[in-house]
């Protein structure tokens, strides 16, 4: 009976509260410089991470040719990035939470230059893996903390927009890796490795502005944490604490950042190679399509994110897979000019859905644990989505066509189309069951009052058994 009246419940919330809508220009100008500053360090630095991330995917057959190793076998670097992501998100997120944004994230950016740099020296196959399984355990930290910076200060009313914006910084970090990688292939006598190398240079930007900025007000307005207790056991500790008080959301965001997680790669991964071996698509016509999807994307979650702030964030993400479903057709069979407009528009719905995530998630996170639940289960339904593309390319192998100069030819757009499908019903029903707090307060919550309490029992403790202490 518990579980209808759940239902019933998050059915009946599913109806759009309708808030007025604000000028998109007035609700960036009701950010103040200070914030202004909060939300580009966070958004550029998401970015980068998307950067970092396609630097290794666009230099398959370069790094194939220098290790002498299959595609297959390089992607293995990729696969050990993901598996790393979610420590990193865990260990950076409570560092963050626990002691601020700052520190964390100069660490964090550090820790990028140096594997980055390390990965363009590398010499040997060992070596390439070594480093990026380290590289995937710093860049785990950064989406929660990079979130928090750039959203947690923002307005009310700016939310919604500002949380898609940020979002873009994906699809704009593909852009930019793409961009760079064309200038540098073939124009430089360092082939693959100069990509990397300068991939290092932006998050030193990164660093140095965050040094001479403070921790975010929305941090600094929480009830203080005393009584820090550093160390290994510890921060397990903490963990664990966070694990039995929230295991709930945490499971909750788990499963619905792994819909997400599996809609991107679902639509995205493939999709080059259905262009080249099913349509004949040369490598100009698929950037073309690319970068078309891009911009749709780009301007989605900027469009949809926006709208979050009126309708609600389950209600747009909704009806966003609820057209992207739609257009799912014609994005996989048409192959003539509408292909443009599918694409634009496909990407529209999906990274739409994807702009109201960040602060989705952050809404619905805990205060005291926010960055390590909103950075950790981004990056655990990274980690379980990470598969797609195996098992659609797998998928695709049993529906072969006829050959085209003795290469062998599938149905890729088949199983793009029927398993993204899946993937948008279930996003669709896990995101209907799902709760929402769109407004709610981002300072404190139960996490910091507890917390105060028990640091407030243990100095009367100390002062009456101990003498009076000062704690740090």
């Amino acid at each position: 009976m518990a579980v209808v009246e759940y239902l019933h419940g998050r059915s009946k919330t599913l109806k759009p509260t309708l808030d007025p809508a604000t000028n998109p220009i007035r609700l960036w100008t009701s950010l103040s410089l200070r914030q202004w500053m909060y939300f580009l360090v966070g958004v550029f630095a998401w970015t980068w991470d998307a950067f970092d991330f396609h630097s290794v995917t666009l230099t398959y057959p370069d790094l194939s040719r220098t290790f002498n190793k299959s595609t297959k076998e390089i992607s293995v670097g990729v696969t050990l990035v993901l598996m790393c992501r979610p420590l990193g998100a865990a260990i950076f997120g409570l560092a963050a939470d626990r002691y601020g944004r700052k520190w964390p994230f100069i660490v964090n950016n550090f820790l990028l230059i140096f594997f980055e740099l390390g990965t363009g020296f590398c010499q040997t196959y060992s070596q390439f893996l070594a480093v990026r399984a380290l590289f995937g355990f710093a860049m785990g930290g950064i989406y929660g903390n990079a979130a928090a910076t750039a959203l947690e200060d923002c307005p009310e009313a700016a939310r919604g927009l500002m949380s898609g914006i940020f979002q873009n910084g994906y699809p704009l970090g593909y852009l930019l890796a793409t961009v760079f990688w064309k200038a540098f292939d073939e124009n430089t006598p360092h082939g693959w490795r100069a990509l990397f190398w300068f991939g290092a240079g932006p998050p030193i930007v990164l660093i140095l502005a965050r040094l001479v900025m403070a921790e975010t007000d929305t941090f600094q307005g929480r009830i203080p944490l005393r009584g820090a207790r550093p160390g290994v056991k510890d921060s397990l500790e903490e963990i664990k604490l966070a694990l039995a008080r929230h295991w709930g959301v945490l499971l909750y965001l788990v499963l619905l950042m792994t819909g997400f997680t599996f809609l991107s790669h679902g639509t995205q991964d493939l999709y080059p190679l259905m262009l080249r071996n099913k349509y004949d698509f040369n490598s100009t016509q698929i950037t073309l399509v690319q970068v078309t999807a891009n911009l749709g994307g780009c301007l989605g979650g900027a469009v949809v994110g926006y709208g979050s702030q009126i309708f609600g964030r389950r209600f747009s993400i909704i009806i966003s897979c609820i057209l992207g479903a739609a257009l799912l057709y014609p994005y996989t069979f048409v192959s003539g000019p509408g292909l443009y407009a599918a694409a634009f528009f496909e990407q529209f719905c999906v990274q739409g859905a994807w702009g109201v995530i960040p602060i989705h998630l952050i809404e619905l996170s805990p205060v005291a644990f926010r960055t390590l639940v909103v950075g950790t289960s981004y990056q655990l339904g990274n980690l379980v989505s990470a598969a797609s593309n195996s098992i659609e390319t797998a998928i695709g192998e049993r529906y072969p066509l006829p050959e085209r100069d003795g290469e062998k030819i599938y149905d890729y757009s088949l199983v793009i189309c029927i398993f993204t499908a899946c993937v948008f019903f279930y996003t669709i029903l896990i995101t209907s069951v799902g709760p929402e707090k769109r407004g709610t307060a981002l300072s404190s919550d139960d996490d910091d009052a507890e917390e105060l309490e028990r640091d407030t029992a243990s100095d009367t403790w100390d002062m009456h058994h101990s003498g009076p202490m000062i704690r740090y």
